[in-house]
């Protein structure tokens, strides 16, 4: 048995008093099991139930919520699903009218003294643990219903729940606030690239900036820049963080922080473009401004007869992906990146000017990115010392 989960619970079993709590509220926590504050069963519908617009919220084995036009039950449930790959972490409120796949668990019907909406904050905090626990496998296939119904749960008075699910619904509406944000300008991002590159076989994009109309010119990779590639450089050189001693930062193939592995004492290249040559994300391109290290899965493009930019970067982005080699482990080696020929403007104002225009969008991404991350660590952590 795996020994973080035995701590675990014995750490469940030996608290009465979360880390923290809110003022006025001191006496102990009780323990119960789950079958012993609310009713468990599952759904009975299928997949091939759903239909895109219909009218009522259809729970299935997914984050994703789909619709359906009939609805099995209605009443305040925590649900989760039963089997697949999102068995332990997986988790939905609802409050209402819903149909529900037959894989998903639903718990309702609770008892008086506890508060649904605590309940599936504290669920979905401490449940994945819980089945993990009860198996020897390192990932969970499927849920069994003692698995639930067994569950210990410690919970305060119904006061101090409906206190603690309020402030933490906060925290859920201001993610998805951020979420909403950040999905929007992903999508306006996506939209632009559309129009605002050439693409169906013309030579010119559908939205140009003012004073512009010469037509975009095609061109081959090695005529426009120096292609070489990062080294090699163990993470356990690296800095997480930014320091005096270690100030550049150092890319490779990962997809999170547009490839940030960490800092390094040394830089290679300066204001380039990057992308991945080997592995699951072969043929992403970045543009890195300022000084930089790479390591050997990034390929690198150095000003040569044009300086690198963000606008290139994203021309390349849009077709990297046709010319990477799925034999064996994806590649996009440099000798085959310098044959890709892409369409560019031919005033540099013009290329300097979509630059800026994609740079400023990336920049808000990442800022709401960053709000996203900050809140969800935020909630996180509440969530360890807010409960028991």
């Amino acid at each position: 048995m795996n020994s973080r989960h035995f701590c675990w619970v014995n750490s469940m079993k030996d608290r009465k008093k979360p880390a923290i709590r809110f003022k006025g509220f001191t006496e102990d926590w009780e323990q119960r099991k789950v079958n012993e504050i609310c009713s468990i069963s599952t759904g009975k519908s299928n997949t091939q139930d759903k239909i895109d617009d219909g009218k009522y919220p259809f729970y299935v084995r997914s984050p994703i919520i789909e619709r359906s036009n009939r609805y099995l039950y209605d009443e305040e449930a925590v649900l989760t699903v039963g089997d697949g790959v999102g068995t332990g972490k997986v988790f939905h409120y609802v409050n209402g009218k819903y149909d529900i796949h037959q894989r998903v668990y639903r718990l309702f019907d609770f008892s008086d003294d506890i508060d649904a909406k605590f309940f599936y904050h504290w669920f979905s905090e401490n449940f994945y643990n819980r089945v993990m626990y009860m198996t020897a496998k390192t990932s969970v296939d499927s849920v069994r219903l003692e698995m639930i119904a067994d569950m210990e749960i410690t919970a305060p008075s119904y006061d101090e729940q409906k206190k603690i699910s309020s402030y933490l619904d906060n925290f859920d509406n201001l993610i998805t606030l951020h979420q909403r944000k950040y999905d929007k300008l992903v999508n306006v991002k996506k939209s632009m690239l559309e129009k605002m590159f050439p693409r169906d076989g013309k030579i010119v994009p559908d939205i140009r900036f003012s004073g512009f109309t010469e037509d975009w010119e095609q061109r081959m990779v090695s005529q426009l820049f120096k292609v070489t590639r990062g080294y090699v450089l163990a993470a356990t050189q690296t800095e997480t963080e930014k320091t005096d001693e270690k100030p550049y930062p150092v890319y490779s193939s990962q997809t999170k922080d547009k490839g940030l592995m960490g800092y390094y004492k040394d830089y290679l290249y300066e204001d380039a473009i990057t992308w991945t040559t080997d592995g699951a994300n072969a043929g992403t391109v970045n543009y890195r401004a300022g000084k930089f290290y790479c390591t050997n899965v990034c390929g690198v493009l150095l000003s040569n007869e044009v300086k690198a930019n963000q606008m290139i970067a994203e021309a390349l982005n849009n077709i990297a992906k046709r010319y990477v080699s799925y034999v064996g482990n994806p590649k996009l080696m440099n000798n085959v990146m310098a044959d890709i020929v892409i369409q560019m403007p031919i005033q540099v104002e013009e290329r300097e000017q979509l630059s800026l225009f994609f740079t400023n969008i990336d920049n808000l991404i990442t800022l709401h990115q960053r709000k996203l991350e900050k809140l969800k660590n935020i909630k996180k952590s509440c969530l360890e010392k807010m409960f028991i």
